[in-house]
């Protein structure tokens, strides 16, 4: 013991004076790699073979890469440096490696000598991946170092200092098919910035400072990120007919009010429009000028100009409208694309819908819309988070390819149906009322097979709830109290496979169960359960969560009847008899 506590002084007296040093990792090498990832290097290895290709050097403490710390051949084609505290690096260490063609220096401190390092990556002559992120570059440093990329086709400068971007700034860079500059504080993008980029495929200007695109003219752009900005306008350049190859757009977390002009994105298939302010798709029937912003930049728009914009968004397939403050839902402009299919217009001000919406028109007489024209092609369909009280079934008729739906956090109480004859729903006045009057019909939606009604202040189901709607999975969690007797999910025995009642403090007599001949996945946690209901004990069940009930022991008959199917039991929470545990036998 002494002689341990000895050494362990000695070894802690050594490291305060430096005498120790934590030996660095080995590398891994094979004959064309070596990692040195984390080695606690402090200076470029030596010592490797003549033809490795790629070398790994991040997350470690070197400072320079200079001549003398460069002796390998000069058959590398990739070097990563990233993480290190690079600050320098000489012109003669760079022209000795002349087949160069991706360098990552991300997380370094190239702002320091960024001149004579600029000089040096002239050298670069076959560079065509360029990570200069997080080096706290200011926008003419970030210029300097690519005054003679001519190779240049990936770049990142994410997480910089840049405040603009000053035309011509890619002059000298005319290959590029990629570029981040996101996480910066660019704030002005002179006009020609990127002029000389007809290659251009992607460009990432996401947590920047930007406040208005009033002219973007880049046709060639596929995919264009300008989330986390403070954009009031997005409007495409219209004065020629050239056509926009963006297929995905994504403008969320700004500041929008309208949807953004997009005239000639006939390619375009996804648009994120989250978290921002707007309150209206549709253009004034007596106004339709009002659907733009005001803006002196903006005022050649033309009255129907909203509407003709929407006639080319025929490709677009998901729209995430999530976050802002809609307080009607739209048929007439979401009818105009043809091709939608995944809609998020959770977490907005949504209430009840009414025929008005289909049109988007109090007066139906003055609309051009008629009702038969409005059926929308949408399959998955998100409107949690909102203020709705009930859904007329027309809602579902002009849905005919929906087949997921969340409807959580809103106030929706389902109607009951009574069958007249086996699988078959009475009509007329059929369905129970829920409290208040109002209630939502879900039975007889054919192609429905995925639905959540989550937080919605259930109070109780009604026999037949879901009758001759085949859901394949339900969501009735987070409804404090909820009844719900044997006949409410008849109608799901040969379709259901996943149900979750979590949460919903339900007491025995309040959940009970017809024979779910396909139910394999079961959440019944946190509720005050003694007793498993019975007829679960049919179910195939393959998954259930009971944590936090009341149970004492598990009912040997449901063990037996799942002992071929149940993979996996969650039961933490229960007050379980550890006198009577046998049933941990089955």
């Amino acid at each position: 013991g002494w002689l341990l506590l000895w050494l362990l002084l000695a070894v802690l007296k050594a490291q305060s004076s430096g005498e120790v040093r934590p030996k660095p990792l080995p590398c891994q090498q094979s004959p064309t790699r070596v990692s040195c990832k984390g080695a606690g290097l402090h200076e470029f290895p030596k010592e490797l073979g003549q033809g490795v290709q790629h070398l790994e050097l991040s997350n470690n403490f070197i400072q320079n890469l200079s001549e003398s710390r460069v002796p390998w051949s000069g058959q590398l084609e990739h070097l990563d440096v990233c993480f290190n505290q690079l600050e320098a690096v000489s012109e003669r260490a760079l022209a000795r490696l002349p087949r160069l063609r991706s360098l990552l220096l991300g997380s370094n401190r190239l702002d320091r000598n960024y001149v004579a390092n600029g000089r040096a990556f002239r050298w670069l002559r076959n560079i065509e991946v360029l990570d200069l992120s997080a080096n706290n570059l200011e926008s003419h440093m970030a210029g300097w170092y690519l005054s003679n990329l001519t190779t240049l086709r990936r770049l990142d400068l994410s997480g910089n200092r840049m405040t603009r971007l000053p035309a011509g700034i890619f002059r000298s860079a005319p290959e590029l098919g990629e570029l981040n500059l996101s996480n910066n504080y660019i704030m002005v993008i002179e006009e020609g910035a990127f002029e000389a980029l007809r290659d251009l495929r992607v460009l990432n200007l996401a947590l920047n400072s930007l406040h208005c695109i009033s002219s973007f003219t880049l046709t060639q752009l596929r995919v264009l990120n300008l989330s986390h900005n403070a954009l009031e306008l997005f409007d495409v350049e219209q004065e020629d007919e050239q056509h926009y190859l963006l297929q995905v757009l994504d403008l969320s977390h700004n500041h929008l009010l309208f949807f953004p002009e997009l005239p000639h994105a006939h390619s375009l298939t996804h648009l994120n429009l989250s978290n921002n302010a707007i309150a209206s798709l549709l253009p004034s029937s007596h106004h339709p000028a009002e659907f733009v912003l005001p803006y002196a930049g903006v005022a050649r728009h033309d009255n129907n100009r909203s509407w003709s914009s929407m006639a080319h968004l025929t490709n677009v397939a998901d729209l995430d409208l999530s976050n802002n403050h809609l307080h009607q839902f739209p048929f007439a402009f979401f009818h105009r694309l043809t091709s939608l299919h995944s809609l998020n217009v959770s977490m907005n001000c949504l209430q009840d819908v009414t025929k008005e919406s289909l049109t988007g028109d109090t007066e139906s007489g003055s609309s051009l819309w008629s009702q038969e024209l409005v059926f929308l092609s949408v399959r998955a369909l998100d409107l949690r988070g909102n203020f709705m009280h009930s859904l007329p079934h027309w809602f579902f008729d002009f849905l005919p390819h929906l087949e997921s739906m969340d409807l959580g956090s809103n106030s929706l109480q389902p109607c009951g149906s009574r069958e007249t004859s086996k699988g078959e729903i009475s009509g007329g006045d059929a369905h129970a009322p829920a409290p208040g009057g109002t209630c939502t019909a879900f039975y007889n939606i054919p192609g429905l097979k995925h639905l959540s009604l989550h937080k919605n202040n259930i109070a109780r189901l009604y026999p037949y709830t879901f009758n001759q709607t085949p859901l394949v999975s339900l969501d009735l969690s987070e409804n404090k109290d909820l009844f719900m007797p044997k006949e409410a999910l008849e109608g799901l025995e040969f379709s259901l496979q996943k149900l979750s009642l979590r949460g919903n403090q339900m007491h025995d007599s309040q959940a009970q169960f017809p024979c779910l001949d396909t139910l394999k996945v079961l959440d019944l946690s946190s509720n005050n359960l003694s007793l498993l209901p019975t007829g679960l004990f049919c179910s195939p069940l393959e998954s259930l969560d009971i944590r936090s009930n009341n149970l004492v022991a598990l009912e040997k008959p449901a063990l037996a009847s799942w002992s071929r199917s149940l993979q996996l039991v969650s039961v933490a929470g229960n007050p379980f008899d550890c006198c009577g545990l046998a049933w941990l036998d089955a």
